[in-house]
């Protein structure tokens, strides 16, 4: 048997193998090896996810990114990214809370409560901190990720001093957005 490009080197990659969705001898689209054209094409035999069940169509689709949709508004991606954010932090070094800020730039700075026997910090107040340090001259979002109800007024303090009309999104560890407190 021969290959794409006539010789039986190249057999394995012509196409005919089960996992390749475009069957036999299929050339169309095919990718080129890395030394570039060598007079030979591969398939690189990648075949498409396909999800089946409830809620996923039956014909091929990219993709998805999911994002939870809470009752109160639908988020931005980058609203929902900073909240996720200070989730993984939350979680990574199992703090009472996480937080992170935007800055003008769209540069984010993640931060979790420090409790030490000479040093309490909020995540909110390091988050602030931390962006100040860096040479953030403005805040565009923070959010918030506690068990708390509501947000301590010292770290909503901290991001109107450098976001005076900055959203705060407060959110629940399980990424509910509880409220958003804007000026």
């Amino acid at each position: 048997m021969t290959g794409l490009s006539g010789s039986s080197e190249d057999s394995a990659f012509q196409g005919d193998t089960p996992w390749n969705p475009r069957g036999a001898g299929a050339r169309e689209g095919a990718a080129h090896s890395p030394g570039g054209d060598r007079g030979r094409s591969v398939s690189r035999g990648y075949a498409p996810i396909r999800f089946a069940g409830p809620g996923y169509p039956a014909r091929r689709t990219a993709a998805r990114t999911l994002m939870r949709v809470t009752t109160e508004a639908v988020l931005d991606p980058e609203d929902q990214k900073i909240i996720t954010l200070a989730r993984s932090t939350r979680a990574r070094v199992a703090a009472s809370e996480g937080a992170a800020v935007r800055d003008e730039t769209g540069r984010t700075y993640t931060a979790a409560a420090v409790a030490l026997p000479s040093l309490q910090l909020s995540a909110l107040r390091l988050a602030v901190a931390m962006a100040v340090s860096s040479g953030a001259v403005r805040l565009e979002a923070a959010a918030l990720v506690s068990d708390a109800t509501e947000a301590d007024p010292g770290d909503l303090a901290a991001v109107r001093d450098l976001g005076p009309d900055a959203p705060v999104f407060h959110a629940a560890p399980d990424g509910t957005l509880r409220a958003t407190l804007v000026p």
